[in-house]
């Protein structure tokens, strides 16, 4: 493996901005420190002007690998994940067929294996049907990531509403669980409300369908059974003012047994938004009223929220074409999402340090991710250059989903990634890849 050494960069790590060098080898971080020298074969990158960052790891992320691969696949969205910024993900079980058995939780990880420019991750799935097998996970806690629970209407048999499989996953986890928390019956109650008014039901009727009330009451439930168990649980896409209140800044990230997550689609896009993007932007849960997009900035800055993701969900042009009721939910967003916090950044919203913090640091922390998500000695070198003097301009012509559009189509960003390494292998620079190395299988400390 080849040896790297990046001169002169802002280091930007465990909240300070440092100037530095930082040496690669052996697909690690071997040295970090000013004026490295080496001695024999090693490729210097110029980082004067640049700023060195850890890799975002994204917790939340729909491939559709296997089953779905006419909207995406492993290999398409985790090229799009590092040419953003993206090193690491965590993919939900929401496939062709589910994720229910040990058996096709591994054949994901063989995919991944074989075709991921990122390191990876799968969750597995549970219905109400498949509870023993969902938690022989446990014998697995130190190479899964977890367990997902949709307690909101799903597709593929993935809505979990049996009290008694909710306990008893709940109750003999010993990883950590992370749900989607919409309350079904609130749901299918708006919509009936709203298809006996008689009028067409657009996109913007969508967060009154999908209301605040529906994300309320299921992570009101979902916290009351994690207290109850003392489970380790991690509530997904929060997007309301309400829930915010079920969460505490009160004790550092590591000693929470429950945490929270916060989209960036929620903290960029409002109710507002509907009437230009109609369909585009319809996902669940639901893109709501202005007064929640700031609530969750609040939130997210005084640590309630502890970390940022997308739920990277990419459907065909057509399926977002259909009237509303047809029109599939979810955005692509994982190769913009750190170039849109960078927005933030240049607005005064949020510090580059803090983007740092609950993009990668955060994540790592919250999963107990072994090795990665800082810039330290004898890490994994998942590291990203960015230059913030350079303009992105989102494009058909610059998009790598396969789907082929974004919500974010025309808008631009004070900043490029000019630069991606993953385990040490410089997979993306300057808009050009090399593919010879594939990522690894994330482990965890549990």
């Amino acid at each position: 493996m080849q040896k790297y050494l990046i001169k002169n960069t802002q280091i930007v790590n465990e909240g300070k901005v440092t100037a530095g060098d930082v040496l690669i080898s052996g697909g690690r971080i071997s040295k970090i420190s000013s004026g490295i020298n080496v001695s024999g074969a090693v490729n210097e990158i110029n980082g004067e002007g640049l700023f060195l960052l850890p890799g975002a790891i994204d917790d939340q992320v729909h491939f559709r690998e296997p089953g779905l691969t006419h909207k995406a696949t492993i290999y398409t969205e985790s090229k799009a994940a590092v040419a953003g910024g993206v090193t690491s993900f965590m993919e939900m079980p929401n496939t062709v067929p589910p994720v229910f058995t040990q058996e096709l939780l591994e054949q994901k990880y063989q995919i991944g294996a074989d075709t991921s420019l990122a390191n990876y991750s799968f969750f597995m799935g549970t219905s109400n049907e498949n509870t023993t097998e969902t938690l022989k996970t446990n014998d697995k806690k130190e190479s899964v990531c977890g367990i997902k629970i949709f307690m909101g209407s799903s597709t593929g048999g993935l809505l979990v509403d049996n009290p008694l499989s909710l306990e008893k996953v709940f109750s003999e986890s010993e990883v950590l669980i992370a749900t989607h928390c919409e309350d079904e019956k609130i749901i299918k109650r708006n919509l009936e409300q709203m298809k006996a008014s008689g009028r067409p039901i657009t996109a913007a009727d969508h967060p009154i369908i999908r209301n605040e009330e529906a994300c309320f009451e299921s992570s009101f439930y979902a916290i009351q059974m994690a207290k109850k168990f003392n489970t380790r649980l991690h509530i997904l896409h929060i997007s309301t003012e309400r829930e915010l209140q079920l969460f505490s800044n009160l004790l550092p990230l590591e000693d929470k047994r429950i945490t929270a997550e916060v989209c960036v689609h929620h903290l960029h896009f409002t109710s507002d938004d509907y009437p230009q993007l109609g369909n585009l932007i319809k996902c669940n849960p639901a893109i709501k009223a202005p007064s929640n997009k700031e609530a969750l900035w609040k939130a997210l800055l005084d640590n309630r929220l502890d970390i940022i993701a997308t739920d990277h969900a990419p459907h065909t042009w057509a399926e977002k074409q259909e009237e509303y009721l047809h029109a599939h939910a979810g955005l692509p967003l994982v190769q913009h999402s750190l170039l849109l916090m960078l927005k933030y950044v240049q607005d005064g919203r949020i510090s580059l340090e803090q983007v740092v913090d609950k993009m990668s640091h955060s994540v790592a922390r919250c999963f107990n991710i072994r090795e990665r998500g800082f810039i330290r000695e004898g890490y994994h070198a998942d590291l990203v250059l960015l230059n913030r003097d350079q303009v992105s301009t989102v494009n058909k012509n610059n998009i790598l989903y396969k789907c082929g559009w974004s919500p974010l189509e025309g808008s631009s960003f004070p900043a490029a990634i000019t630069h991606t390494f993953v385990n040490g292998h410089l997979v993306y620079a300057n808009g050009e890849f090399d593919e010879t190395r594939k990522g690894q299988r994330l482990l965890f400390n549990r």
